[in-house]
């Protein structure tokens, strides 16, 4: 085996957790493969042999490189305070697909990200790199171009925004289906009261439809104004697929074997206390469905 080649297989060791680190910074399944293939590219250009750590060399880069994607993605979005919601991880019912063992293992919920993609690009980064991943504020400074007290300040604020805004849901997976199905039984059948009963008073819905579908892009809170909302989407019941969504129960609704909108549900007391809801048709295209074929 030559130098590149066992090169290439130490990086293939490392992939998964660096695709777990890029999802959690920048909440894009896209992105976070882009970044962790330029993390290659700067490896195979390197002299690996100084690199005394690979994985945090690694870890490093990937990390330089979401870090100028957050910034430069600020500048891009036509609507900014429009609702953003991650791209959802999607696995079978009966359990994740081996495949996305990594990049959920920290129970990374759609409610999660959508915190994180309010926080500000520096505190992101200190924040995952610290708290998910356990990188010393000393290795983090310098990618930030702070100092490690301050570098430990960014990681504080975004941690109390993070525990003061993210719901924890229950961990029985039986039990939030089943608060699940309530939701979708109450809205097909037209049953208002239900509906409410099974939300949170004051559950958030979030959507994104992106450009194609701006009339599906909106924030929502409140049971009954949520309820209300669910009953006009009565209609589709017919074709949701229940998923693992993130790890949660979800859904995806599929429409002539199109997918029409990825649904993950955060429940917790036995409520749905957030939805957030993926329905960009360019977004849901880019992403991996084939484990919910029969």
């Amino acid at each position: 085996m030559d130098q590149n080649e066992w090169l290439a297989e130490r990086f293939e060791e490392h992939r998964p957790h660096l695709r777990a680190v890029a999802y959690r910074l920048l909440g894009s399944l896209t992105e976070a493969d882009d970044a962790v293939q330029e993390a290659w590219i700067r490896l195979s250009r390197s002299d690996s042999e100084a690199i005394d750590n690979l994985g945090g060399w690694l870890t490093t880069v990937v990390g330089r490189v979401a870090l100028n994607m957050l910034r430069s993605r600020g500048t891009r979005r036509e609507e900014p305070f429009a609702p953003y919601v991650p791209d959802p991880v999607v696995s079978p019912e009966d359990g994740v697909d081996p495949e996305h063992e990594a990049l959920l293992s920290d129970s990374v919920g759609l409610a999660l990200l959508v915190v994180l993609e309010m926080l500000g690009p520096a505190e992101r980064l200190a924040f995952v790199l610290h708290d998910m991943f356990g990188v010393p504020f000393e290795e983090i400074a310098p990618i930030v171009g702070r100092t490690p007290t301050a570098t430990r300040q960014l990681a504080s604020r975004a941690r109390r925004r993070v525990q003061g805004s993210s719901a924890v849901p229950d961990a029985d997976l039986a039990r939030q289906r089943e608060v699940v199905d309530a939701f979708f039984a109450a809205a097909r059948d037209g049953d208002f009261e239900a509906l409410v009963a099974v939300l949170d008073p004051d559950v958030v819905l979030r959507s994104d439809g992106g450009t194609a579908r701006p009339g599906s892009t909106l924030v929502v809170h409140g049971a009954t104004e949520v309820a209300s909302r669910a009953m006009t989407f009565a209609h589709l019941s017919p074709y949701v697929r229940p998923a693992l969504v993130n790890g949660a129960a979800g859904v995806v609704v599929v429409r002539g074997k199109q997918p029409f909108s990825v649904m993950g549900f955060t429940v917790r007391d036995g409520r749905i206390v957030e939805m957030d809801v993926v329905a960009d048709p360019e977004r849901l295209a880019r992403l991996d469905l084939t484990v919910l074929e029969d």
